[in-house]
């Protein structure tokens, strides 16, 4: 059994940093993508099936999305942190140090999710009016984020987990928890919402039910296929584990907290200049694109192992091909999502709520957001290699740089000039800004793998 476990790693070990780029990186994007589409398509089914109750229903479920963003930033903090340097380790044949970390990660995940829980239920009302909720949504609000906070440590945990064993290489046993989770959720929403009469309620409840089964599933996927087993005994609260961690998972935390708060301002925003209808129009708008981004994020969760792996055995030319291939398909794929989509913008937004107001928000916001559509696999892989190798700084700026640096100036600003159509078109303009800065941040990294390219050689 051990040496069919052995063989497997040195299966592995030879296809990240041997096998042709695109087949590897593709190879493994399959699983992931799948992960990551049926993973944002429950959280559309959440918005089609609580559309069908009322707008302050759908306005709710996007209030408490910015909640959710720091559920999963927690999970993907710990998970990107101790799975980059996981696949570093791994890379250059240092599995005791790997298994550690391994642990490390998923407790640390959890009870930091946990605490997060604990605050928000204690002081529920009070989050839910700083998220942007309207007094009509608030009951609503509160209903939906207790659940949902309740579920919290399982999302959190299962995301660290699916991350870990992503960047081990080991893509499709890290899919099946998360295509488990979400299709339970998908099932379930119809289920509490309707046939028990559950309501928002329901929707909270089916989403926080699939994450802890989808948190079972993916803790027992660890003892399977030579994946590193997670030995609470191996839990080290050290220093340097922690400092591996903030490194690896500091450009992750930045974007998806920064994602969090430019949520809570966009509601405010929304609210303010388009009310229930300004709020829910945005949330469907903004469920759409974490739907289509996930095919991104996917393909790019192929190339990150890859990325690791070959960085900790010093192949710099590697890395610099899977990134350039990475960039060539994301662009094609996103060229081609912006024109369908900008021509049917309205047919897509009346999927999720038959309201004219609603349909006229999301509209307009989808299609400013599709014009910067082909320039966002540039952002997100220069992102995600720098964050593989430990480029922390330049990675965390870029990660801040969408949601953060360039959004959150543009929502205080362009409202006041424009009204709901500069609410609508922030996010083109923080998309457009965020690619003029990767392509310095990105080629001075790229100069440097091929400094140290040729140093090797010589």
């Amino acid at each position: 059994m051990n040496t069919t476990k052995q063989m497997k790693r040195e299966d592995r070990y030879l296809m990240l940093t041997t096998g042709s780029v695109p087949r590897v990186i593709s190879t493994l994007a399959v699983p992931t993508i799948i992960s990551m589409l049926v993973t944002s398509f429950y959280s559309i089914a959440d918005t089609y099936f609580v559309g069908q109750i009322d707008t302050q229903s759908t306005a709710a479920v996007g209030v408490v999305f910015s909640v959710m963003f720091i559920i999963q930033a927690v999970g993907f903090f710990f998970g990107h942190g101790s799975g980059n340097y996981i696949s570093r380790e791994l890379g250059a044949k240092h599995r005791e140090a790997a298994s550690k970390m391994a642990a490390t990660g998923f407790v640390y995940s959890v009870l930091f999710a946990t605490m997060l829980a604990v605050v928000g239920l204690v002081f529920l009302e009070p989050i839910s009016l700083a998220l942007g909720s309207t007094p009509t949504v608030l009951p609503y609000t509160k209903r939906y984020l207790a659940i949902i906070l309740c579920g919290g440590p399982f999302m959190a945990g299962q995301i660290t987990l699916n991350n870990q064993m992503r960047l081990q290489g080991n893509a499709a046993y890290a899919m099946v928890g998360i295509v488990s989770g979400a299709v339970l959720n998908v099932l379930f929403d119809p289920l509490f919402i309707f046939v028990l009469d559950m309501g928002v309620s329901g929707a909270a409840l089916a989403t926080a039910v699939a994450q802890m089964i989808a948190f079972c599933i993916q803790l027992i996927q660890t003892f399977r296929g030579g994946n590193l087993r997670i030995h609470l005994s191996k839990f080290t609260p050290s220093w340097i584990f922690f400092k591996e961690i903030v490194s690896g998972g500091a450009p992750s935390l930045t974007r998806q907290a920064l994602g969090s708060i430019s949520t809570i301002l966009l509601n405010y925003a929304a609210g303010s200049w388009g009310g229930d209808a300004g709020i829910a129009g945005m949330s469907i708008v903004n469920r759409m694109s974490f739907f289509i981004n996930s095919v991104l994020i996917g393909y790019g969760q192929g190339f990150q192992p890859l990325c690791g792996f070959s960085y900790g055995a010093k192949l710099y030319a590697r890395v610099r091909e899977g990134f350039w291939f990475c960039v060539k398909v994301g662009t094609a794929f996103l060229s081609v999502v912006a024109i369908f989509g900008f021509i049917y913008a309205e047919e897509v937004v009346a999927l999720f709520r038959d309201d004219a107001e609603v349909i006229v928000v999301g509209a307009a916001a989808f299609r400013w957001q599709l014009l910067t559509y082909p320039l966002g696999a540039v952002v997100m892989y220069s992102n995600m290699m720098m964050q593989t190798i430990r480029k922390p700084i330049r990675a965390s700026v870029l990660s801040a740089a969408r949601q953060g640096i360039f959004f959150i100036p543009a929502i205080l600003i362009m409202p006041r000039l424009f009204g709901m159509e500069g609410v609508e078109a922030t996010q083109a303009v923080a998309d457009l800004l965020s690619f003029l800065l990767a392509i310095p941040l990105c080629g001075s990294v790229l100069r440097e793998l091929k400094r140290q390219e040729t140093n090797l050689r010589v």
